[in-house]
Protein backbone atom coordinates (compact mmCIF):
# COMPACT_ATOMS: atom_id res chain seq x y z
CA UNK A 1 0.00 0.00 0.00
CA UNK A 2 1.59 3.57 -0.77
CA UNK A 3 1.31 6.01 1.85
CA UNK A 4 0.17 9.66 1.40
CA UNK A 5 2.37 12.41 2.58
CA UNK A 6 0.91 15.48 4.56
CA UNK A 7 0.15 16.98 1.03
CA UNK A 8 -1.99 14.05 -0.05
CA UNK A 9 1.05 13.11 -2.48
CA UNK A 10 1.45 9.54 -2.45
CA UNK A 11 4.90 8.20 -1.66
CA UNK A 12 4.99 6.57 -4.34
CA UNK A 13 4.09 8.75 -6.89
CA UNK A 14 5.81 9.81 -9.82
CA UNK A 15 6.18 14.00 -8.31
CA UNK A 16 7.79 12.59 -5.32
CA UNK A 17 10.44 10.33 -7.29
CA UNK A 18 11.08 13.59 -9.26
CA UNK A 19 11.89 15.94 -6.54
CA UNK A 20 13.49 13.39 -4.41
CA UNK A 21 15.66 13.12 -7.44
CA UNK A 22 16.54 16.37 -8.45
CA UNK A 23 17.53 17.20 -4.19
CA UNK A 24 20.40 14.69 -4.90
CA UNK A 25 21.55 16.36 -8.04
CA UNK A 26 21.04 19.33 -6.21
CA UNK A 27 23.43 18.24 -3.35
CA UNK A 28 25.97 16.25 -5.65
CA UNK A 29 26.73 19.34 -6.79
CA UNK A 30 26.23 20.89 -3.70
CA UNK A 31 29.58 18.96 -2.54
CA UNK A 32 31.20 19.21 -5.91
CA UNK A 33 31.34 23.16 -5.51
CA UNK A 34 32.36 22.71 -1.74
CA UNK A 35 34.87 20.51 -3.21
CA UNK A 36 36.04 23.36 -5.34
CA UNK A 37 35.79 26.52 -2.76
CA UNK A 38 37.98 24.71 -0.51
CA UNK A 39 40.28 22.94 -3.23
CA UNK A 40 43.51 22.93 -2.39
CA UNK A 41 43.69 22.01 1.23
CA UNK A 42 46.48 19.86 1.42
CA UNK A 43 49.21 18.66 -1.30
CA UNK A 44 48.69 18.02 -4.68
CA UNK A 45 51.03 15.31 -6.71
CA UNK A 46 52.43 15.72 -10.12
CA UNK A 47 53.07 12.43 -11.39
CA UNK A 48 54.91 12.03 -14.31
CA UNK A 49 55.34 8.39 -15.59
CA UNK A 50 59.05 8.82 -16.89
CA UNK A 51 62.47 8.37 -15.08
CA UNK A 52 63.69 11.53 -13.64
CA UNK A 53 66.34 13.40 -15.36
CA UNK A 54 65.81 14.71 -18.94
CA UNK A 55 64.05 18.05 -19.87
CA UNK A 56 60.27 16.80 -19.58
CA UNK A 57 61.48 15.75 -15.60
CA UNK A 58 62.60 18.80 -15.55
CA UNK A 59 60.15 20.73 -17.08
CA UNK A 60 57.52 19.23 -14.72
CA UNK A 61 59.67 20.58 -11.45
CA UNK A 62 59.48 23.63 -12.67
CA UNK A 63 56.14 24.15 -13.19
CA UNK A 64 55.04 22.25 -9.88
CA UNK A 65 57.62 24.50 -7.99
CA UNK A 66 55.86 27.51 -9.46
CA UNK A 67 52.26 26.93 -9.10
CA UNK A 68 52.77 25.43 -5.31
CA UNK A 69 53.58 29.26 -4.61
CA UNK A 70 50.50 30.82 -6.55
CA UNK A 71 49.01 27.52 -4.88
CA UNK A 72 49.92 28.14 -1.64
CA UNK A 73 50.62 24.12 -1.31
CA UNK A 74 52.99 21.79 -2.01
CA UNK A 75 53.60 20.18 -5.01
CA UNK A 76 55.02 16.73 -5.12
CA UNK A 77 56.65 15.38 -8.87
CA UNK A 78 56.21 11.39 -8.73
CA UNK A 79 58.26 10.04 -11.87
CA UNK A 80 56.09 6.37 -11.89
CA UNK A 81 57.89 4.76 -14.83
CA UNK A 82 57.94 1.99 -16.97
CA UNK A 83 55.58 0.02 -19.90
CA UNK A 84 56.23 3.17 -22.03
CA UNK A 85 54.51 5.55 -19.52
CA UNK A 86 51.28 3.44 -18.88
CA UNK A 87 52.02 2.49 -15.08
CA UNK A 88 52.05 5.70 -14.03
CA UNK A 89 48.98 7.36 -16.78
CA UNK A 90 46.61 4.37 -15.25
CA UNK A 91 47.11 5.23 -11.90
CA UNK A 92 46.08 8.66 -12.25
CA UNK A 93 43.57 7.43 -14.31
CA UNK A 94 42.46 5.19 -11.60
CA UNK A 95 42.87 7.85 -9.20
CA UNK A 96 40.37 9.83 -6.67
CA UNK A 97 38.69 12.44 -9.04
CA UNK A 98 39.51 15.27 -7.09
CA UNK A 99 42.23 17.43 -8.24
CA UNK A 100 44.94 15.80 -5.99
CA UNK A 101 46.83 13.53 -8.60
CA UNK A 102 47.46 15.11 -11.93
CA UNK A 103 49.38 13.53 -14.75
CA UNK A 104 52.14 15.20 -16.65
CA UNK A 105 52.95 13.46 -19.83
CA UNK A 106 54.71 12.73 -23.11
CA UNK A 107 51.46 12.09 -25.77
CA UNK A 108 53.21 8.74 -26.14
CA UNK A 109 51.07 7.24 -23.27
CA UNK A 110 47.84 8.66 -24.42
CA UNK A 111 48.21 8.54 -27.89
CA UNK A 112 50.39 6.63 -29.57
CA UNK A 113 50.53 3.51 -27.37
CA UNK A 114 46.62 3.27 -28.65
CA UNK A 115 48.46 1.85 -31.92
CA UNK A 116 51.73 0.09 -30.25
CA UNK A 117 49.40 -2.04 -27.87
CA UNK A 118 46.19 -3.82 -28.42
CA UNK A 119 44.93 -3.01 -25.39
CA UNK A 120 45.39 -0.41 -22.41
CA UNK A 121 44.53 -0.62 -19.25
CA UNK A 122 42.65 2.76 -18.94
CA UNK A 123 41.02 4.69 -22.28
CA UNK A 124 42.90 8.31 -22.45
CA UNK A 125 39.39 9.94 -23.88
CA UNK A 126 37.14 8.09 -21.15
CA UNK A 127 39.45 8.18 -18.24
CA UNK A 128 41.55 11.50 -18.39
CA UNK A 129 40.76 15.10 -18.98
CA UNK A 130 42.83 17.88 -20.48
CA UNK A 131 43.90 20.18 -18.71
CA UNK A 132 46.70 21.93 -20.80
CA UNK A 133 49.32 21.46 -23.53
CA UNK A 134 52.67 22.85 -21.30
CA UNK A 135 55.86 22.31 -23.36
CA UNK A 136 56.59 20.68 -26.85
CA UNK A 137 60.53 19.92 -28.12
CA UNK A 138 61.38 20.01 -31.31
CA UNK A 139 62.97 17.18 -33.01
CA UNK A 140 66.03 17.05 -35.01
CA UNK A 141 67.04 15.05 -38.25
CA UNK A 142 70.75 14.39 -38.07
CA UNK A 143 73.67 12.67 -39.08
CA UNK A 144 77.72 13.11 -38.16
CA UNK A 145 79.76 15.43 -39.29
CA UNK A 146 81.86 13.06 -40.97
CA UNK A 147 78.57 11.56 -43.46
CA UNK A 148 79.08 13.40 -47.28
CA UNK A 149 75.84 14.57 -46.29
CA UNK A 150 74.83 18.05 -46.12
CA UNK A 151 70.92 18.85 -46.52
CA UNK A 152 67.89 16.40 -46.28
CA UNK A 153 68.01 15.57 -50.28
CA UNK A 154 71.75 14.74 -49.80
CA UNK A 155 70.37 12.18 -47.06
CA UNK A 156 67.75 10.74 -49.65
CA UNK A 157 70.54 10.33 -52.69
CA UNK A 158 72.59 8.73 -50.32
CA UNK A 159 70.53 6.10 -49.30
CA UNK A 160 68.98 5.35 -52.59
CA UNK A 161 73.16 4.29 -53.11
CA UNK A 162 73.87 2.50 -50.27
CA UNK A 163 71.92 0.87 -46.94
CA UNK A 164 71.32 3.06 -44.24
CA UNK A 165 71.50 2.42 -40.38
CA UNK A 166 68.96 4.65 -38.41
CA UNK A 167 68.98 5.06 -34.58
CA UNK A 168 66.56 5.31 -32.45
CA UNK A 169 65.59 5.99 -28.25
CA UNK A 170 63.07 2.89 -28.66
CA UNK A 171 60.12 0.38 -30.39
CA UNK A 172 57.77 2.72 -31.32
CA UNK A 173 59.78 5.85 -30.65
CA UNK A 174 59.16 9.34 -33.09
CA UNK A 175 62.39 8.35 -34.26
CA UNK A 176 61.36 5.09 -35.03
CA UNK A 177 58.66 5.67 -36.83
CA UNK A 178 59.40 8.46 -38.73
CA UNK A 179 63.48 6.26 -39.89
CA UNK A 180 60.44 4.13 -41.14
CA UNK A 181 58.39 5.82 -43.07
CA UNK A 182 60.93 8.33 -44.75
CA UNK A 183 63.00 4.68 -45.99
CA UNK A 184 59.30 3.47 -47.18
CA UNK A 185 58.14 6.49 -48.65
CA UNK A 186 61.38 7.60 -50.52
CA UNK A 187 62.39 3.98 -51.52
CA UNK A 188 65.84 3.85 -49.43
CA UNK A 189 66.93 0.35 -47.33
CA UNK A 190 66.44 1.84 -43.49
CA UNK A 191 67.87 -0.80 -40.86
CA UNK A 192 66.54 1.11 -37.42
CA UNK A 193 68.73 0.61 -34.10
CA UNK A 194 67.15 0.81 -30.59
CA UNK A 195 68.96 2.66 -27.86
CA UNK A 196 68.25 2.63 -24.57
CA UNK A 197 68.06 6.39 -24.60
CA UNK A 198 69.11 9.65 -26.82
CA UNK A 199 72.89 9.14 -24.80
CA UNK A 200 74.00 6.06 -26.38
CA UNK A 201 72.56 6.25 -29.52
CA UNK A 202 73.90 10.13 -29.97
CA UNK A 203 77.27 8.99 -29.04
CA UNK A 204 77.29 6.10 -32.16
CA UNK A 205 76.04 8.86 -34.75
CA UNK A 206 78.62 10.84 -33.75
CA UNK A 207 81.25 8.11 -34.05
CA UNK A 208 79.78 7.21 -37.54
CA UNK A 209 78.63 3.44 -36.00
CA UNK A 210 74.84 4.49 -37.63
CA UNK A 211 74.29 6.41 -40.58
CA UNK A 212 71.31 9.24 -39.10
CA UNK A 213 69.02 9.85 -36.60
CA UNK A 214 65.86 11.78 -35.59
CA UNK A 215 66.84 13.39 -32.19
CA UNK A 216 65.84 16.55 -29.25
CA UNK A 217 67.80 19.04 -29.47
CA UNK A 218 68.68 19.13 -26.13
CA UNK A 219 70.43 16.14 -26.12
CA UNK A 220 71.86 16.98 -29.07
CA UNK A 221 73.37 20.31 -28.65
CA UNK A 222 76.40 19.31 -27.21
CA UNK A 223 77.16 17.25 -29.95
CA UNK A 224 76.36 20.29 -32.15
CA UNK A 225 78.65 22.17 -30.23
CA UNK A 226 81.26 20.32 -29.87
CA UNK A 227 81.19 19.52 -34.11
CA UNK A 228 80.37 16.15 -34.04
CA UNK A 229 76.94 15.89 -35.10
CA UNK A 230 75.28 18.00 -38.09
CA UNK A 231 71.71 18.92 -38.36
CA UNK A 232 69.75 19.04 -41.23
CA UNK A 233 66.39 20.04 -40.68
CA UNK A 234 63.49 20.24 -37.87
CA UNK A 235 60.25 18.88 -37.20
CA UNK A 236 57.44 20.57 -36.83
CA UNK A 237 56.27 23.93 -38.18
CA UNK A 238 58.66 26.56 -38.16
CA UNK A 239 62.58 26.93 -37.41
CA UNK A 240 63.80 27.02 -34.21
CA UNK A 241 64.98 30.59 -32.76
CA UNK A 242 68.76 28.35 -31.10
CA UNK A 243 68.78 27.00 -35.03
CA UNK A 244 67.90 30.02 -37.17
CA UNK A 245 69.81 28.88 -40.57
CA UNK A 246 67.76 25.11 -40.00
CA UNK A 247 65.40 24.65 -42.31
CA UNK A 248 62.05 22.68 -41.24
CA UNK A 249 61.90 18.94 -42.87
CA UNK A 250 59.02 20.67 -44.62
CA UNK A 251 61.46 23.33 -46.42
CA UNK A 252 63.73 20.96 -46.86
CA UNK A 253 61.07 18.87 -49.25
CA UNK A 254 59.50 16.74 -46.66
CA UNK A 255 56.29 18.34 -46.72
CA UNK A 256 53.96 15.29 -45.55
CA UNK A 257 52.06 15.99 -41.46
CA UNK A 258 54.20 13.11 -40.48
CA UNK A 259 57.06 15.06 -40.76
CA UNK A 260 55.30 18.06 -38.43
CA UNK A 261 55.34 16.13 -35.08
CA UNK A 262 56.60 17.79 -32.34
CA UNK A 263 57.02 15.81 -28.83
CA UNK A 264 54.28 17.64 -26.59
CA UNK A 265 54.10 17.14 -22.77
CA UNK A 266 50.18 17.47 -21.36
CA UNK A 267 48.59 17.77 -18.11
CA UNK A 268 45.30 15.95 -17.06
CA UNK A 269 43.29 14.48 -14.48
CA UNK A 270 41.17 11.56 -14.45
CA UNK A 271 37.22 12.30 -15.83
CA UNK A 272 35.35 13.31 -13.28
CA UNK A 273 37.25 15.68 -11.73
CA UNK A 274 35.10 18.75 -10.88
CA UNK A 275 34.58 21.53 -13.61
CA UNK A 276 35.77 24.53 -11.02
CA UNK A 277 39.10 22.58 -10.18
CA UNK A 278 39.82 21.76 -13.29
CA UNK A 279 39.16 25.63 -14.37
CA UNK A 280 41.59 26.75 -11.41
CA UNK A 281 44.31 23.96 -12.45
CA UNK A 282 44.04 25.39 -15.97
CA UNK A 283 44.38 28.65 -14.84
CA UNK A 284 47.36 28.47 -12.70
CA UNK A 285 48.86 26.35 -14.65
CA UNK A 286 49.18 28.76 -18.24
CA UNK A 287 49.81 31.37 -15.63
CA UNK A 288 53.15 30.00 -14.95
CA UNK A 289 53.64 28.43 -18.65
CA UNK A 290 53.40 31.80 -20.26
CA UNK A 291 55.32 33.62 -17.68
CA UNK A 292 58.81 34.86 -19.11
CA UNK A 293 60.46 33.03 -16.18
CA UNK A 294 59.30 29.62 -16.77
CA UNK A 295 59.85 30.47 -21.01
CA UNK A 296 63.26 31.21 -20.44
CA UNK A 297 63.83 27.99 -18.37
CA UNK A 298 62.32 26.08 -21.20
CA UNK A 299 64.28 27.23 -23.93
CA UNK A 300 67.32 26.60 -22.06
CA UNK A 301 66.69 22.84 -22.27
CA UNK A 302 65.24 23.65 -25.67
CA UNK A 303 61.85 23.53 -25.45
CA UNK A 304 58.99 25.83 -26.19
CA UNK A 305 56.44 26.20 -23.13
CA UNK A 306 52.74 26.46 -24.75
CA UNK A 307 49.87 26.72 -22.08
CA UNK A 308 47.31 26.54 -24.28
CA UNK A 309 44.89 25.44 -22.63
CA UNK A 310 42.48 22.61 -22.55
CA UNK A 311 40.57 23.43 -25.51
CA UNK A 312 43.57 23.88 -27.90
CA UNK A 313 45.11 20.67 -26.16
CA UNK A 314 42.39 18.22 -26.94
CA UNK A 315 42.37 19.68 -30.92
CA UNK A 316 46.28 18.95 -31.35
CA UNK A 317 45.59 15.44 -29.71
CA UNK A 318 42.65 15.02 -32.50
CA UNK A 319 44.74 16.62 -35.52
CA UNK A 320 47.85 14.30 -34.38
CA UNK A 321 45.90 10.85 -34.05
CA UNK A 322 45.34 9.99 -37.32
CA UNK A 323 49.02 11.14 -38.53
CA UNK A 324 50.27 8.84 -34.83
CA UNK A 325 48.16 6.22 -36.25
CA UNK A 326 49.33 5.80 -39.95
CA UNK A 327 53.11 6.42 -38.55
CA UNK A 328 52.61 2.79 -36.05
CA UNK A 329 50.98 1.29 -38.62
CA UNK A 330 53.36 1.52 -41.71
CA UNK A 331 56.11 1.10 -39.20
CA UNK A 332 54.45 -2.38 -37.96
CA UNK A 333 56.06 -1.75 -34.05
CA UNK A 334 54.18 -3.56 -31.57
CA UNK A 335 54.90 -3.68 -28.33
CA UNK A 336 53.00 -6.33 -26.50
Amino acid sequence: MKRKLPDGKLLGGKLFWGKLFGACLLAAAGTSAMAADTWPSRPITFVLPYQAGGGGDTAARALAEDMSKALGKPIIVENRPGASGIIGTNAVAKAQPDGYTVLLTLTQSVLNNRFLYSQLPYDPMKDLAFVTEVVTGTILLTVSTNAPVHSVKDLIDWGRKNKLSAGNWGVGSYGHLASTYLGKTKKIDVVNVSYKGEAPMLQDLAGGSINFAFSSLNSTRPFIQSGKVRVLAVAGRHRLAALPDVPTLAEAGLTEPEYTVTGSMVMMVPAGTPAPIVAQLEKEARTVINSPRYRARMQVLGLEALGEGAKQARANYDAQFPVQQRLVQMSGAKLD
